[in-house]
């Protein structure tokens, strides 16, 4: 295994619910270290860039809404094998189908206010930790 980072965001939905400390310590206890962490609300214009590989999709305005309907949490996170270990942390983007103890188990609605949002591939990681932080806040 290889030491990775990736980054995830805790989105609108689990902030508004007061999950996110619970979503935090969920994810240190799978061994991922913070490498970096904000709170932040992003503009219009920055949900869109950041979803910009969903501007085709049917759900991309309503996405867009959401993402900037209140405080998200995007942290960089740290560990072996990080990008397939958060993702299966995380569990199914469909809460109904989600495993147990999963933090979309745990903590989504539905599959649009899905609590948290994970890089899928290294490439994409790598782009996603830049939009949100500096090379200098990720250590």
């Amino acid at each position: 295994m290889a030491l990775e980072r990736t980054l995830t965001i805790i989105k609108p939905d689990a902030v508004a619910a007061g999950n996110s400390g619970h979503i935090i310590a969920h994810l240190e206890r799978e061994g991922f270290r913070i490498v970096a962490m904000k709170k932040i609300t992003l503009t219009r214009a920055q949900a869109q860039a950041f979803y910009a590989v969903h501007s085709q999709r049917p759900f991309f305005d309503s996405l867009v809404d959401f993402m900037t309907s209140g405080p998200i949490i995007p942290m960089v996170l740290e560990r072996d094998n990080a990008i397939v270990s958060l993702r299966e942390v995380m569990g199914a983007t469909n809460p109904e189908h989600a495993a147990e103890g999963t933090v979309r188990k745990l903590y989504a609605t539905n599959i649009e206010r899905n609590a948290i949002h994970g890089s899928d591939a290294p490439e994409t990681a790598a782009v996603e930790r830049a939009f949100f932080f500096s090379g200098l806040e990720q250590g």
